[in-house]
């Protein structure tokens, strides 16, 4: 019996030929389908293979009865519904690795072209002028790149610039310096890539930490002749506050390849003289639209065959009513402490150890790990992270872990203690699940206390002395924020305390700015958690 493939956009056939060539697959190739005509015929599929163009929305989804994978060729994956495939049950896989080249050339290609104002030269010669002085152009040789997101793209970027003689600033949570120092480039902050950089080239995830990271601030700090690229995702440089900077002369130039929103149709900086634009071309090349549709082709033939899977972007589905109210709680108590451990931790880890005391510890822990490591690196991976490719994606950024079991050495029935480190910072938070009242942080680093997590705290640290709580619940009271609940820890009278404050809303980050001049914290968190 074949299995049914439906191809819904231009994809070469050089890049399905596995699945043309192969007598178990019968493919279908269909483009230019309206939603209702996918809803249609996707009951006669096992699977889906899409471009940028196919919207797989949750209606189609619903509709596909039979549809057991949908592949994207290429990386991102906005254009498919993952929830809704990952309630069906449906596999969802892309090719994280097939245009990495085509990426990275593309930002090199916009920094060339940027420095000689190669489109503006092209145009005004096309228009009968001669005017050499006016596209002066810039030199690489010995300027300094600052690459914000070093992963394979920006690695790939700064590589290549090193041999026009570049000198690399590198910001990256995972970056560690025995890595820099072996690719002969300097771990920086934001800031000091800002201060210090005559070009930049952003390679991140859009996250909640990223979107942005290059605003107003940021231009604020940088040299006037600062030249800047995004070949990675709209959002990562405030659009306005680039229009902004460039109007005012706080940067040289600019060239973009993504988009806010897209089409750019009324974008400002579309016709911005001092902006060159491409319509998101970074993985547009003959060979990496190859590579990815061969590579989501081979993997669809392992999974329809096999039931290998490498690079789903979604977890697997899981029946929720028939999973044991216990081991609900454990993944609700190891999401919460993996967000809230992350954000606790100055900085990404270099190291992680999880440790099973008590009944979980008779358990198969792999699911509460994988689930963990999740949400430690949600914080700076965002959706390209799951429980599929966590401990993946953890061992591509250097980070060692650790996994201990005891029998009840922690005095709980069951404990699980989640310890994050880096050369800067570490920090320890552990957990238990009592019977009827459900997950509870029980210990943070060497505080014993009884918390029950909320969406929104504030975390501090400080010493314990008189007029602390009453001062802190004056600001937050001033400010309209209302306090939940109050859980407070102590070393001893008068040593180290912790105290938790669990608010209705999130506190901005100039009111705990504010918080830390009325009061003398030695830290100051505002978290956010998935309750």
């Amino acid at each position: 019996m074949s299995h049914k493939i439906l191809v819904s956009d231009p994809i070469s056939n050089e890049g399905i030929k596995s699945l043309l060539e192969d007598e178990q697959f019968e493919v279908d190739i269909k483009t230019d389908l309206s939603e209702d005509d996918l809803i249609n015929i996707i009951p006669e599929y096992e699977g889906l293979i899409v471009r940028s163009q196919t919207q797989v929305t949750n209606k189609i989804i619903l509709a596909a009865s039979n549809l057991k994978v949908i592949a994207r060729a290429g990386v991102g994956v906005d254009n498919i519904d993952i929830d809704s495939a990952t309630l069906k049950g449906i596999l969802v896989i892309n090719a994280p690795d097939g245009n990495t080249i085509s990426a990275t050339e593309h930002s090199i290609a916009m920094i060339l072209a940027m420095a000689r104002n190669i489109p503006q030269a092209h145009q005004s010669l096309k228009s009968g002028e001669w005017n050499r002085k006016a596209f002066r152009g810039t030199e690489l040789y010995n300027k300094t790149l600052g690459v914000i997101g070093a992963g394979r793209i920006g690695l790939g970027v700064a590589k290549r610039a090193q041999s026009f003689g570049m000198n690399i600033l590198a910001f990256d949570p995972y970056l560690t310096e025995d890595k820099a120092k072996t690719l002969d480039i300097k771990l920086a902050t934001v800031d000091e890539i800002a201060e210090n950089a005559d070009f930049v080239t952003v390679h991140t995830p859009l996250t909640p930490k990223t979107k942005g990271i290059v605003g107003e601030a940021f231009f604020k700090k940088a040299k006037p002749n600062l030249q800047i690229i995004n070949v990675a995702r709209g959002g990562i440089i405030n659009e306005q506050a680039l229009v902004n900077a460039l109007d005012q002369s706080l940067i040289s130039r600019a060239a973009i390849d993504v988009f806010e929103h897209e089409p750019p149709t009324d974008s400002p900086l579309i016709e911005h003289d001092k902006i060159i634009v491409t319509p998101h071309l970074g993985t547009s090349t003959v060979e990496a639209q190859e590579k990815v549709a061969i590579s989501v082709s081979n993997e669809m033939k392992d999974i329809l065959t096999n039931g290998t899977v490498k690079n789903a972007v979604n977890a697997p589905k899981m029946d929720m009513n028939n999973v044991d109210q216990n081991v609900k709680d454990y993944l609700s108590l190891a999401t919460t402490l993996g967000e809230f451990g992350i954000q606790l931790l100055s900085g990404a880890p270099s190291k992680i150890t999880m440790t099973y005391d008590g009944d979980v510890a008779k358990a198969d822990t792999s699911l509460i790990t994988r689930t963990i490591v999740t949400h430690i690196l949600k914080e700076d991976f965002a959706d390209e992270v799951n429980i599929i490719n966590a401990l993946a994606l953890l061992n591509k950024q250097d980070v060692s872990y650790n996994i201990e079991k005891n029998k009840n050495d922690s005095g709980f029935s069951n404990y699980i203690e989640l310890s994050l480190s880096n050369d800067k910072d570490s920090i320890k938070i552990g957990g238990t699940v009592l019977a009827g009242f459900g997950p509870r942080i029980v210990r943070i680093n060497n505080f014993s206390l009884d918390f029950k997590p909320n969406q929104y705290q504030i975390v501090t640290c400080h010493n314990d002395q008189p007029g602390i709580v009453g001062k802190t619940g004056n600001l937050l009271g001033s400010k309209g924020i209302n306090i939940a609940s109050m859980t407070l820890g102590r070393t001893d009278e008068g040593g180290q305390a912790l105290m938790i404050l669990s608010i209705d809303q999130q506190a901005p980050q100039q009111i705990i700015e504010e918080l830390n001049q009325v009061v003398p914290f030695n830290k100051i968190i505002s978290t956010k958690l998935t309750i």
